[in-house]
């Protein structure tokens, strides 16, 4: 068997070589996977303002379904990523091809990590007690106050960590 088939297997294949790898359509050295993640990431902040903006209208059904999406895609692609980074050679191979001091990439990429897992993670929880309370309560629950602070948080976090792997895909690839 050849390493092709370690990839998953709903990707097309081209000749032998994964359109996973092929080259990205933003007119950098990045391949078609991290264009694909960096535009859907660079996206994900207005997607998510979009799906708030249901709960401002009251239609919390939506806001929940469309969160839930959200998340969901967001994931998939977090694991198209990796899947495509360990694949692809790993973090070394992407810095020693840019011209970014590797001390600076890798102290910017330990606080982007570290944001994102906390902002993930509260993403989680707040969709999650946000699910049981509304289940419990209803939607008008004393409950609720807190969740919109707490989005409001999960929302900034959501920007930051977007804002950061957007300057990492700018950083490798076009530095």
């Amino acid at each position: 068997m050849t390493a092709n088939f370690a990839i998953v297997s709903s990707f097309h294949f081209k000749q032998g070589k994964a359109m996973f790898f092929e080259p990205g359509f933003l007119g950098t050295r990045a391949a078609m996977y991290m264009d694909v993640v960096t535009v859907y990431f660079a996206l994900l902040p207005f997607l998510t303002a979009f799906a708030i903006r249901f709960a401002v209208k009251g239609n919390h059904a939506a806001h929940y379904r469309s969160q839930m999406a959200i998340l969901a895609l967001t994931l998939l692609l977090v694991v198209v990523f990796e899947i495509g980074v360990r694949i692809g050679g790993g973090f070394l191979a992407y810095v020693k091809e840019s011209g970014v001091n590797y001390p600076f990439m890798v102290t910017f990429l330990v606080i982007h990590i570290l944001v994102a897992m906390a902002t993930v993670g509260s993403w989680v929880f707040l969709i999650y007690s946000a699910r049981r309370v509304y289940l419990e309560q209803g939607p008008s629950a004393e409950a609720f106050a807190g969740h919109k602070r707490t989005g409001r948080r999960v929302f900034g976090g959501i920007v930051l960590t977007s804002a950061m792997g957007v300057a990492i895909y700018l950083f490798l690839f076009m530095m």
